[in-house]
């Protein structure tokens, strides 16, 4: 049975209880004295790959991987306290890029290309990663990463099996649920009825602080964070207006026809 060599992507974004704002100068939604952390998909990610190693599968390596600013560590070490191994910190400082984008926000084909350089000289055969981001909800790195190594994917994976060389993955569709069967190496996106992730607790805490958690650079991989697209403005959606009351059919239509719906 083929040992698994685990990468588990994550991130570090706007607590999801926190209601986000636009900065004054409308170029992103406001960061600073915001509580983050880390993202809910990637938290599943997490505890699925704990978990396969707790099912007596052969799992030799659980890698977490985050790349942004200096307190992304802090998601790093709670994931450690979850049950990886090690970690990776990619340390990408907030900025202004040539565009006058945010250079700290990396765009999913950037990351895919990071995660494609890291799979390859960690010589992983799995990638467990969240659907997307709750920050850009762009739903993308999985199926980009899997397309640059040439990799089977299964995207929302609401429970995962692995028997030897083979994965089944079943994923919540229109109507039902399809179920995906594919070899290894293999790349799988999570959703939310996945599992129910653990808390850390205060003993494996305290152990995560003397695992490995390496750091580098975009550079040392040899990839280019800049943007390719430029954010022109970022405004607050306007607020919903008032609805009104009706008797009948006959007045739901008139209302329609005179707001031009119909």
């Amino acid at each position: 049975m083929t040992s698994l060599r685990i990468l588990v992507p994550i991130k570090r974004v706007i607590d999801y209880a926190v209601k986000p704002r636009v900065n004054k100068s409308q170029t992103a939604v406001e960061t600073n004295g915001v509580k983050h952390s880390m993202n809910p998909f990637d938290e599943l990610s997490i505890e699925e790959a704990v978990r396969l190693r707790e099912r007596k599968l052969p799992v030799e390596d659980i890698l977490v991987l985050s790349a942004g600013p200096a307190k992304a560590q802090d998601i790093l070490r709670t994931a450690m306290a979850m049950g990886a191994d090690r970690g990776i910190h990619v340390v990408v400082e907030p900025g202004k890029d040539a565009h006058g984008g945010e250079k700290g926000d990396l765009e999913p084909l950037g990351v895919a290309k990071l995660l494609q350089k890291v799979v390859e000289e960690e010589k992983r055969n799995l990638v467990i990663l969240g659907k997307q981001s709750i920050d850009d909800d762009a739903n993308q790195t999985g199926q980009m990463l899997a397309g640059l190594l040439g990799w089977p994917q299964a995207t929302s994976a609401s429970k995962l099996d692995i028997d030897g060389d083979n994965c089944t993955v079943i994923r919540e569709v229109d109507g039902g649920v399809e179920t995906l069967r594919a070899k290894l190496p293999m790349v799988i996106t999570t959703d939310l009825r996945l599992n129910e992730p653990r808390y850390a607790s205060l003993p494996n805490i305290m152990k995560a602080k003397k695992k490995p958690l390496v750091k580098k650079t975009m550079e040392d991989y040899g990839i280019d964070s800049e943007r390719r697209l430029r954010t022109v403005k970022v405004v607050e959606p306007p607020p919903r207006k008032g609805g009104g009351k009706v008797e009948d059919v006959d007045g739901m239509i008139a209302k329609l026809k005179e707001l031009g719906a119909i």
